[in-house]
């Protein structure tokens, strides 16, 4: 049986500046939703992706900002990393894995610059949003066989 990933929860502090940011990158926003009371539910996705976000009062209860590890699948690092300058987003250097494997958390065996071999899965930047929710992109041009 298939199973999809769909939706991630983002915790955040403020909805609107969450929603705002998402938006000035070029997520689409699919809904927001009010409910009873202060319930909101907000739901975003990025452009080309199948899976969205969504964030809101009451949706999580996780500390917000505390979402680590969330990968953005780019076919262009450096173009990636280029047009989220341009939305004003403090992003990383690009980067790759001291071990050219996959990236340690946070920034241990970080090595600056692309993977130099420019192999897919092996070259990556970061960034956050407003509340600290850690987001990587990782740069793929060429799928492993079974994808």
């Amino acid at each position: 049986m298939d199973m999809k990933l769909e939706v991630v929860v983002l915790p955040v502090a403020d909805v609107d500046r969450a929603k705002h940011f998402y938006k000035t990158l070029g997520w689409r926003l699919d809904a927001d939703f009010p409910g009873q009371g202060d319930f909101r539910v907000v739901q975003l996705t990025p452009p080309g992706s199948a899976a969205s976000v969504i964030l809101g009062v009451g949706v999580s209860d996780a500390a917000p900002g505390s979402a680590r590890g969330l990968h953005l699948i780019v076919t262009d690092i450096e173009a990636a990393r280029a047009e989220l300058l341009d939305h004003g987003v403090a992003v990383s250097e690009v980067f790759h894995d001291a071990d050219g494997v996959f990236h340690h958390a946070g920034t241990e065996g970080r090595v600056t610059g692309p993977d130099p071999q420019r192999r897919s899965y092996g070259s990556f930047a970061s960034f956050s949003d407003p509340d600290g929710n850690g987001w990587v992109l990782q740069e793929i041009t060429t799928r492993a066989p079974g994808r």
